[in-house]
């Protein structure tokens, strides 16, 4: 049914956990009462330097999850905003077609993170400096 790929990044995900110097964050779904992504992201120089995540999901939301963090790690902003579900389908070998609707959280959740910091971004820019 899951291709190797979707097993091993289930099975073994990489970048779990919260960020502590995480400057963006985006949550979809609804942690108190069923599936939900968490994606955290440490932005420097307008790359991310760093993204992991958190989950309650089924393997393929696990494994959705765990190949976005490796795709978006290193890329500009503009460059991990532009990812789709269908590139973490194609970078996970294919999904099931009744799973492939668990891509779409990991990217919204990517993309909120991106927003949150761009948000917060701003907001620095635009405060007084302290003298």
């Amino acid at each position: 049914m899951y291709t190797a790929k979707v097993m091993d990044h289930f099975q073994n995900p990489r970048n779990v956990g919260i960020i502590p110097e995480a400057n963006g964050v985006g949550t979809v779904g609804d942690p108190d009462c069923g599936d939900f992504v968490r994606i955290y992201i440490h932005v420097r120089a307008d790359r991310l330097k760093e993204v992991s995540f958190e989950i309650c999901g089924c393997p393929a939301s696990i494994a959705t999850a765990s190949i976005l963090t490796e795709m978006a790690t290193g890329k500009s902003l503009r460059d991990a905003v532009a990812i789709k579900e269908e590139d973490v389908v194609k970078a996970l070998s294919g999904l099931p077609e009744s799973k492939v609707h668990c891509s779409n959280i990991g990217v919204a959740a990517l993309r909120q993170a991106i927003v949150d910091y761009l948000q917060k971004h701003k907001k620095k820019k635009e405060s007084p400096q302290q003298a």
